[in-house]
Parts: structure tokens; sequence; C-alpha cells
């Protein structure tokens, strides 16, 4: 929880650091915040890192910029992720040649997870209530398609 905490002030000091330079410092662009696999920042996320680029990183080349967004991936199960895509990077059997084709296994990776998330809790919370065991039974089925659930 503490760490939490910390990291959720870090990012915050860091953006308010990026606020206040921005009045100092004429044409600053704010960079993105830590990603870590949070449900709604995915997309954000990327956004901001395509603000970033496209203003900033025009003449970077592409390799540069995967290690760019890479950098601001840290933490929970987003490190391990990237971990993996370095790896499979170093080993040359990732087939990302731009940050565009990273942004596209981003959102696959981490869509599909918040999906299941977000089924999975569906399934938590779902009670029988006053409906029949039939009715019941196929909200149930309904519900764990594509969540993961096998029973």
């Amino acid at each position: 929880m503490m760490d939490q905490i910390l990291q959720y002030l870090a990012q915050h000091t860091m953006a308010i650091e990026q606020l206040l330079s921005r009045g100092q410092t004429q044409g600053e662009i704010a960079k993105p915040l830590l990603f870590d696999r949070e449900r709604e920042k995915v997309m954000g996320f990327i956004n901001t890192c395509h603000l970033y680029i496209s203003m900033r990183m025009k003449g970077s080349s592409e390799e540069e910029k995967i290690l760019w967004v890479l950098t601001y991936v840290q933490g929970g199960v987003a490190e391990v992720w990237k971990k993996n895509i370095l790896e499979e990077k170093r080993q040359e059997v990732l087939g990302i040649e731009t940050v565009e084709e990273l942004f596209t296994k981003m959102r696959e990776e981490f869509r599909k997870f918040d999906e299941e998330s977000r089924k999975v809790d569906k399934l938590r919370l779902l009670e029988q209530g006053g409906r029949t065991y039939n009715k019941y039974v196929q909200i149930f089925k309904k519900t764990a398609r594509g969540s993961g659930y096998e029973g």
C-alpha cells in the first residue's frame, strides 16, 4: 500500500513539475506518466507518447522511440511485459519494428487483460437473486464467456 502511495506521489510530482516548467520554457511538452497496466490508462499513455514523439522525436530512429516508450513502462505486470519484450527484441524474435507496432501490441495485451478482468469481476458479483435456476445458469454462462473461466 505504501509503495502505491509513493508511486502515485512520484507520478503526480513529475506532472506538476512538467506543468510548472511549461510556464518557464515555451514549447515544453509533458512526458507520459509511468505506465503500470492500470485499466484506464492504456490509451491515455499511448496518446501522450504519440504527442511527445511527434513533437520532440521527429529525427529519432524507430528503435530510439521504442526504447523511449519502454522507459515509461514500469511496475507490476507491465514491468514483466516490458522485460519479455526487451528479451524478445534482443533475441530478434520480436516482430516490432516501429513504435506504432509497439503501441498495437500494448493495446492488444493490456486491453485483453482489462476485458478479462472486468468479466471476472462481473462473475464474482453475480447472484441468483429472484431468478430461476435455468435463467441464472444462462446469465452465468453469458458472463463467463471471454473471462478465461473454465469449469
